[in-house]
């Protein structure tokens, strides 16, 4: 099987030099990622050909299901290949009702380092994102120092290598680097949500992997007339656009788009192959601007 997933070139993610194309697992859980999947044989295949495509950074996190995701990662591809790196989140647990709960105290960190552990079955977690809630998929401004320093002893302890943040303003980032290291920021970013449009080229600057959730608009999908004709012309797919758009737009950001579905995991691996031209880029970003 040819390595789609490398197409994109690789950027440096703790110390590993992974793929830019990667993969998301949070869609291997059931509806509003709680429960089961529907067909959990399709997941661990999903999976399998990810990685057989040449992924070799996915994205998960232990409130995703909850344990659903890890444990379907960890049937469908332990013990893991050298070079595969595994990314989770640590910060919220889930209600009963399904609903998405801070959970940031020391000890609901170091339990959902434990939950994530046993789950993927590993001994470390290579690179823990410290998920901060805000206003759920946007951040907002406050200090996340003792959250930062129980991931520091976390990491101290070692149950994790590295640590990232989730869903965090520049000042958090700034905060958080003057009590450890942070090797990658996970933020909504994609054509039409570009608030973090500074965020990625100061994190450029820095050699510190942006990574986008919901790279094609989430819950709700990107939609455009302009976008539409673009793909046209390039003979490739809204989707594959929106993802060569991320991939052209800094030389940091990696892709973590996800899918339950094995067609649409390789049409997303393949926009890595798609080259899109000054002049395509700048009627994309109109878009984005226009958005």
């Amino acid at each position: 099987m040819s390595k789609l997933a490398s197409a994109a070139g690789t950027f440096p993610l703790a110390g590993r030099h992974v793929n830019r194309m990667g993969y998301g697992a949070m869609q291997l859980a059931g509806p509003r990622v709680f429960g089961p999947p529907k067909d959990r044989d399709a997941a661990i295949a999903v999976l399998r050909e990810a990685v057989a495509s040449g992924v070799n950074h996915i994205d998960t996190s232990d409130f995703y299901g909850p344990h659903v995701t890890n444990q379907i990662i960890r049937e469908a591809l332990h013990p893991y290949a050298d070079g595969l790196t595994i990314v989770t989140k640590l910060g919220a647990v889930r209600g009963d009702d399904g609903s998405w709960i801070p959970a940031q105290e020391p000890a609901d960190l170091q339990r959902g380092a434990r939950d994530n552990l046993r789950n993927l079955g590993l001994d470390v977690l290579e690179i823990a994102n410290l998920r901060i809630m805000g206003s759920i998929h946007s951040p907002s401004e406050g200090s996340i120092e003792p959250q930062v320093t129980a991931m520091a002893e976390l990491q101290r302890r070692g149950l994790i290598r590295h640590v990232g943040l989730s869903n965090v303003t520049s000042a958090q980032l700034a905060e958080a680097r003057r009590i450890t290291p942070i090797v990658c920021v996970q933020n909504q970013y994609n054509l039409v949500q570009r608030e973090d449009e500074a965020l990625v080229d100061e994190l450029a600057g820095q050699g510190i992997a942006y990574v986008p959730f919901f790279p094609l608009g989430g819950f709700t999908p990107i939609q455009s007339v302009d976008l539409s004709r673009i793909a046209e012309g390039l003979g490739a797919t809204s989707r594959q656009v929106a993802l060569a758009w991320l991939l052209h737009r800094a030389p940091n950001i990696l892709l973590i788009p996800g899918t339950s579905s094995p067609a649409h995991l390789r049409e997303n691996l393949k926009a890595a192959e798609l080259v899109l031209s000054d002049e395509t880029m700048a009627e994309l970003d109109a878009i984005g601007r226009a958005g």
